[in-house]
């Protein structure tokens, strides 16, 4: 009979295990998807649908990640896709902020869940947030803070293996396939150091633990759980029903609110890979306004609710 330390390893193993293999996938995918395209959409195009000197710009990049079903993770490929087509910092700020927060199985398990209401108040919050912020770093400068590396495309060959410029150029398919191979093997290391701290506290943090210091009963509760989510990778389709596992043992709904935003919109994970984009400031701005809007949400919705 396995001891408890026993089940928790193991269950941080398949975590690891599950998550190593549906994000290489993923990422595998979504960045061949991005290179197809850009093979067929001019980057001119995308400069001028996400241009941040209309704010319409804003408000498409909103929408594209509320209809991307993208996770916090698989939201860096397609970041990818829009620095190197040159797209406007602010839109792709929105974009990176929205995507993860409100793509459709996010929203469509929050009506089951939690009902229409509620549904309502967090689409709206994160919405606006992330337009805000976007926004607003893009008016500070932090477009700065974006690595040279980020804007180049991965070199491959147009030719086959050892063709020399003698035999006939691969199919463009082939050319997409091996820079979207050359871009995965840059970012393995954060993918899978990412996976494995997030791994290790999943599996170590039991949900008993999270319900206590996030109860009601403690006026911390909110940030305490927004602190909490970020380091966690939760696919959309667990942490609502883990969500509403938590209600059942205690916790404050404006404390859920704060760890599915937490959680959602930014993962362990995720921030060690936005580290082959960003640098620190860029980095630390980003957490600061996912948690910001967490604790926000959950005060607000606290207050109203």
């Amino acid at each position: 009979m396995m001891t408890f330390t026993q089940e928790m390893f193991f269950e941080a193993l398949n975590m690891f295990g599950f998550l190593s293999v549906e994000l290489t996938l993923l990422y595998l995918l979504i960045s061949y998807f991005v290179g197809v395209l850009q093979e067929y959409i001019p980057p001119t195009k995308i400069q001028n649908i996400l241009s941040s000197k209309n704010g319409k710009g804003y408000i498409i990049a909103a929408f594209l990640g509320a209809i991307t079903p993208f996770c916090s993770c698989s939201t860096i490929p397609f970041l990818k896709g829009l620095l190197r087509a040159k797209a406007g910092f602010g839109t792709m700020m929105v974009f990176l902020f929205a995507s993860p927060l409100l793509n459709p199985v996010i929203i469509g398990l929050f009506a089951v869940t939690f009902g229409l209401q509620v549904t309502m108040f967090y689409f709206s919050i994160a919405m606006g947030v992330s337009v805000i912020a976007g926004y607003l770093l893009e008016k500070l400068g932090f477009e700065k803070y974006i690595k040279a590396q980020a804007y180049i495309e991965p070199e491959t060959t147009s030719c086959s293996p050892g063709c020399k410029g003698k035999e006939k150029p691969v199919s463009k398919w082939v050319r997409i396939w091996r820079s979207t191979w050359s871009d995965f093997k840059k970012v393995l290391p954060y993918l899978f150091g990412g996976i494995a701290l997030g791994s290790m506290i999943y599996g170590f943090m039991p949900t008993e633990l999270v319900a206590q210091v996030a109860s009601e009963n403690n006026p911390f509760a909110v940030p305490v759980a927004a602190v909490i989510g970020i380091p966690l990778y939760i696919r959309a389709e667990a942490v609502i029903p883990l969500s509403a596992a938590l209600v059942t043992k205690g916790m404050g709904l404006g404390a859920v609110m704060a760890l599915i935003i937490g959680s959602a919109g930014a993962s362990l994970t995720e921030v060690i890979l936005l580290k082959s984009l960003f640098k620190n400031p860029m980095i630390i701005a980003f957490l600061a306004v996912i948690l910001s809007m967490a604790i926000g949400a959950g005060y607000l919705y606290s207050y109203l609710f």
